[in-house]
């Protein structure tokens, strides 16, 4: 959908960019009635394909929208990934719904979540650019260059999801420290002349240097380290550059045909100093970089917003206080430093020398403990981010406290589940009530119906809770227990409530 309605009109939240990480809040924005403009400076969607995998986490997250089914058709799924160079890592071991990776291209994944944010209300404007912003008290000016000339759009709230060289994050004055890049690699979609000339799979050359070869239907994608990276890494690579850098680390000649996408990667990790300034928001690269071990780009921008989208909503309608947005910055950046701490380890391993004794012990020590079946699970949530914990408050030592709550069934005879319950409710979360229904525990949160929506379940379905406050992203943001007093209980859900979903509606 392209709109070029743009000229001095107001939205509630403006998105800049139109990757896995705006196209994925501008849905949860408009499911949530909130009124979104996705402003994307490409005309057209990329001719070319960064990933191709989504992982657990973020199926879980597309669970909770009523969504994964509709990827999950577009690829296989497998159950282990790569780790720590030739190893395996056994996805069957997590505690999750969807134990796997699913095969599917960052294209498909961006025309799917395109389809559901103008689908759940979001407006989608392609060829746009944001040249400069400024902010006040109540909204932000956007600079927008078009087709047409420059235009001004005005909004309340702004989030930034436009990569890692974000236009808004430096307007916004967003510090973004790490480590730069010391290693690069160069990365292919090619056509070759001779397909046999570089087998499927890692293949190395007299000098131990190698290239890396994935089939692609009708090409194949070879990634080598890049011999000689210019002074500007964002420098175009060439065709003849990539020949060469190809042959020399094979030995031998492999012609190319035909080059579809020709870049280069770096190995940088970085963490924007704050996700949130005013009135203006980081999401996705925008706000963190980091090595590609794990091909997580995607799921982490995705991640961050989700997390956003339900707290940015609630705000924009005026049903919580802008303080509830500090909340996503507490967590996903904490998540961000996991995530970088992740790939970077992840990078050491597989970038240094297969032959250095110092790290051989380490990598031995890691394969073990993905192979052992009393941690493989836990390394491989930790991996994909399905350990991703939040803080709860309730009963700490529970073990759905500030994690994802299950798809548990609910209603009569487990009628209905969480999942489905939660893809109903719009912006909204649950209440999983396991308290007497003649004296129910829900009763306290009877004043924030128009948020929190209710669901009576037997107890033992609960994992030992009487309740459970589950937030819109699907974790648990306050657990009751048997054992404390029903009124201490209600005072806690009530306080619970009043922090996460904003103060009782006053005609409750």
């Amino acid at each position: 959908m392209t709109d070029d309605a743009t000229q001095d009109e107001t939205v509630d939240v403006l998105v800049v960019g139109a990757g896995p990480a705006g196209l994925a809040l501008g849905g949860e924005l408009g499911r949530a009635g909130v009124r979104a403009l996705v402003l994307e400076r490409e005309p057209e969607p990329p001719g070319y394909c960064r990933g191709f995998n989504l992982n657990a986490r973020s199926l879980e997250l597309f669970d909770r929208r009523g969504l994964a089914a509709r990827f999950l058709t577009e690829g296989p799924t497998v159950p282990t990934t790569m780790f720590v160079g030739a190893s395996r890592l056994d996805l069957t071991a997590m505690r999750a719904k969807h134990r796997y990776i699913l095969g599917i291209p960052q294209t498909r994944v961006e025309e799917l979540l395109a389809e559901w944010a103008v689908g759940s209300g979001a407006r989608l404007v392609r060829g746009r650019r944001l040249t400069g912003l400024w902010q006040d008290g109540d909204g932000v000016t956007a600079e927008v260059e078009g087709p047409d000339g420059p235009s001004t759009l005005r909004c309340r709230w702004l989030v930034g999801c436009d990569g890692g060289r974000s236009t808004v994050r430096k307007a916004a004055g967003i510090g973004f420290p790490g480590t730069p890049a010391r290693n690069f690699t160069l990365l292919g979609d090619v056509v070759l002349a001779d397909p046999s000339a570089v087998p499927y799979g890692p293949n190395t050359g007299p000098d131990g240097r190698s290239v890396f070869a994935i089939p692609r239907p009708g090409y194949v994608r070879l990634l080598t380290a890049d011999p000689a990276p210019p002074a500007d890494p964002h420098e175009p690579v060439s065709l003849d550059s990539f020949q060469r850098a190809i042959e020399a680390a094979l030995g031998h000649r492999a012609e190319i045909a035909e080059a579809r996408w020709l870049t280069r990667f770096g190995d940088a990790a970085r963490l924007a100093e704050r996700f949130r300034a005013g009135r203006i928001l980081l999401a996705g690269d925008a706000a963190h970089i980091h090595p590609p071990a794990g091909a997580i780009g995607v799921n982490a921008a995705i991640d961050d917003a989700v997390n956003l989208g339900w707290k940015l909503a609630l705000v924009a309608r005026g049903q919580a206080a802008d303080t509830l947005l500090d909340t996503y910055h507490d967590e996903r950046h904490a998540a961000g430093t996991r995530l970088l701490r992740n790939t970077r380890a992840q990078a050491v391993l597989a970038q240094a020398d297969g032959d250095d004794d110092r790290l051989a012990p380490v990598r031995e020590l890691l394969a073990e403990l993905a192979e052992s079946e009393a941690t493989a699970g836990p390394v491989a949530e930790e991996i994909t981010g399905v350990a991703t914990r939040y803080p709860a408050s309730g009963a700490p030592g529970h073990p759905w406290a500030g994690r994802m709550v299950p798809d548990l069934p609910l209603g009569p005879a487990g009628a209905d589940g969480l999942t489905a319950l939660l893809a109903r409710t719009p912006g909204g979360a649950l209440l999983l009530d396991g308290t007497p229904q003649a004296h129910p525990l829900s009763a306290a949160a009877h004043p924030w119906t128009d948020r929190v929506t209710t669901a009576h379940t037997h107890p033992q379905a609960l994992h030992g809770a009487h309740a459970v406050l589950v937030r819109p992203d699907g974790h648990a943001a306050w657990i009751g227990t048997p054992s404390a007093p029903v009124e201490m209980a209600a005072q806690e859900l009530r306080e619970s409530l009043a922090h996460w979903f904003g103060p009782p509606a006053a005609t409750a």
